[in-house]
């Protein structure tokens, strides 16, 4: 990383902005604004376990972050081989970020797959970190490596620190009654402690951390940690490493408050517990199974002393099916998936929309067609989201926009569902699912009241004078029927799939009855009450840039560096997708140029083209990976000169 600088007053990407003597040392401290790390190895190398460490500790330190695991869809991807490499990428900084970096400042590569396959988005002068034990003619080979890049020239551009992971690891445990194989298993321990040492995380948090994860295994957890020690003291010991880099905690980052680090699908699953709480009703999970959604299935298991009860079904079209009936019952029903479940869930959101009862749909959307690329992300759902049933079933989305955000998005997700007796659908990612970021917490005052009157007696009058219960009677500011719970003594009335006659709920064939219906519910989803979309347009541009969901991160950054550059350009960005926020369409008719980047073919702008006849051009991207910020500022400095 020495050759990125200049001189200690350069501020750019992870670079120096200051430099001192250690005290009692002869290393150098050089103080960093950021940096990105990247850890890279085969799936069984633990760099997603190594990556997590040190984000925690990053974390308890203070730092703005925003990470990206990475990681093959198989179990156990073949060793050694590029399909099998898995990745964590970490970006931390004293200031506010969005995204996980575009480039890598420093490369951990656990063997020579990992290098290959991450060599390409490093820049020059990067610090790579190589595990020479790996660098075998075999495995050169397996990776199509004719010579060892440790020894041709071809990283001479870059800072290499060639270093025998393993070797070092064993022989650091070589007191613990191990077999060589279960040594060589810390080595990735020993990377986060040589790692730890180089920025200068804490350490106490990852060896508290091992001694719980181990502890039925004291032995294990005692070799973990000395393998995490060696790799801090070879940092401290080897002439090889004269630099160490500080990071300060991004003080100035964040409104005062409590923080810790969340994952989108944590801060998700959190924000339906904190849903159930507000609204005084028990928790019910219907789900099967499914990357990149199932970490919500675990976690919910973990609090049913918050009323939460899960249920792990036989297929897709069992959990949604079990999760209606909890909401005819008076839970708050969710359902959790990925695309290629949606699909089968289908039948039964229809059914919902039917029947008119709060469900959450929560689609945590990954690269398809079919099952697709389970582990890389996607915002392809949308179109699906919008109009995958059959019949004229509108059914409200919205969208979260960074992995804290996934908490508030699921209240808001209950709020609507609750208020307006209908299936909702949440359309998170695995980009935000598995990335992590800096979340306060909030106090229990600021989370909204979210509690429902259920049908208590009769709420219509026979012209006979007879007091009877109609189950679709509806509230006249919001449309919503009343919520029933069976057993409920006179408030008997009959449910199902087939069209029901207005008030009564009775099965009707009528035509005009139907068509009332169907305009009646698409009514109720276009009177929903949300928030005017708020531009961010400081200079009165030209250009606007309309995101949703997890391409928040990537536009705001490429924004700021375009805006930084002297240029003029607006942003907003779309929560709610249906119904739109009601300001929407004068807020596009303010610009020239609407540009709409999204991870698909355009669906978002194929919706506003269609319903405000806008111009909106597309920037699309279907690589299963997010967009990077210097990407899009490309783009979008392309589109404003246009």
């Amino acid at each position: 990383m020495t050759s990125q600088v200049s001189s200690p007053a350069e501020q750019a990407d992870g670079t120096v902005v200051g430099e001192q003597r250690k005290p009692g040392g002869t290393k150098d401290v050089r103080r960093l604004d950021r940096v990105i790390i990247r850890f890279a190895g085969d799936s069984g190398d633990g760099m997603q376990l190594t990556g997590d460490r040190f984000t925690s500790e990053t974390a308890s330190f203070g730092n703005d972050l925003s990470t990206l695991p990475n990681f093959p869809a198989e179990i156990r991807a073949p060793a050694g081989t590029l399909p099998g490499v898995s990745s964590f990428q970490l970006h931390f900084a004293d200031h506010d970020i969005l995204t996980p970096g575009d480039a890598p400042n420093v490369l951990v590569a656990m063997n020579p797959a990992a290098l290959k396959a991450n060599i390409g988005d490093l820049p020059r002068g990067a610090e790579i970190i190589v595990n020479t034990d790996e660098f075998t003619k075999r495995a050169l080979q397996k990776v199509g490596y004719g010579a060892s890049p440790l020894e041709d020239g071809s990283l001479d551009g870059y800072n290499l620190h060639p270093v025998p992971l393993t070797t070092l690891t064993v022989e650091a445990l070589k007191e613990f009654d191990l077999s060589r194989k279960e040594a060589e298993r810390s080595k990735n321990m020993f990377a986060l402690g040589l790692l730890s040492w180089m920025y200068h995380r804490p350490t106490e948090g990852t060896e508290k951390f091992l001694t719980s994860k181990f502890a039925k295994k004291p032995e294990i957890a005692a070799a973990n940690i000395a393998a995490f020690r060696a790799g801090w003291n070879f940092g401290e010991t080897t002439e090889d490493f004269a630099v160490s880099y500080e990071v300060a905690p991004a003080a100035k980052a964040f409104p005062v408050g409590t923080y810790r680090n969340i994952s989108g699908n944590l801060a998700l699953a959190y924000g339906l517990v904190s849903a159930s709480q507000q609204a005084d009703l028990p928790l019910f999970l219907g789900s099967y199974p499914i990357t990149p959604a199932s970490d919500i299935l675990h976690e919910l298991s973990k609090h049913k002393n918050f009323g939460v009860r899960t249920f792990q079904a036989e297929d897709e079209i069992a959990g949604i099916g079990a999760a209606l009936g909890a909401a005819f019952g008076g839970s708050l029903a969710v359902t959790t998936t990925s695309g290629p479940g949606v699909a089968l869930k289908s039948e039964t959101i229809g059914l919902a929309v039917s029947l008119e009862l709060p469900l959450l749909v929560v689609d945590i959307q990954r690269g398809g067609p079919s099952t697709g690329l389970p582990t890389k992300t996607e915002q392809a759902d949308l179109l699906q989201a919008m109009f995958g049933r059959n019949g004229e079933a509108p059914v409200p989305v919205i969208a979260p926009k960074t992995p804290a955000d996934c908490f508030d998005a699921a209240l808001e997700a209950a709020r609507i569902a609750l208020t307006y007796r209908t299936p909702v659908f949440l359309l998170s990612d695995g980009y935000l699912a598995n990335g992590s970021e800096p979340w306060r917490i909030p106090d229990l005052d600021e989370l909204p009241d979210l509690r429902v009157q259920f049908a208590s007696g009769p709420n219509h009058t026979l012209p006979d004078g007879t007091e009877v219960f109609w189950p679709y009677k509806r509230d006249p500011q919001t449309l919503a029927r009343p919520w029933a719970i069976p057993g409920t003594p006179g408030l008997e009335h009959r449910i199902g799939g087939i069209e029901k006659q207005d008030g009564t709920g009775n099965i009707s064939y009528d035509p005009a009855n139907h068509e009332f219906m169907v305009r009646t519910r698409q009514a109720k989803i276009d009177g929903i009450e949300i928030p005017d979309i708020e531009v961010d347009d400081p200079h009165e541009a030209k250009t606007l840039v309309l995101g949703w969901g997890s391409t928040y991160g990537p536009i705001t950054a490429a924004v700021r560096r375009l805006r930084a550059a002297g240029e003029s350009i607006a942003q907003a960005h779309l929560r709610h997708l249906n119904p739109f926020p009601r300001n929407l369409g004068a807020v596009l008719e303010r610009y020239d140029k609407v540009v709409v980047p999204e991870m698909n073919l355009g669906q978002l702008a194929t919706l506003i083209r269609a319903k405000y006849l806008v111009d909106a051009r597309s920037y699309n991207q279907v690589n299963g990976m997010p967009f990077k910020a210097e990407q899009l500022a490309a783009a979008l400095k392309e589109a404003i000169d246009d």
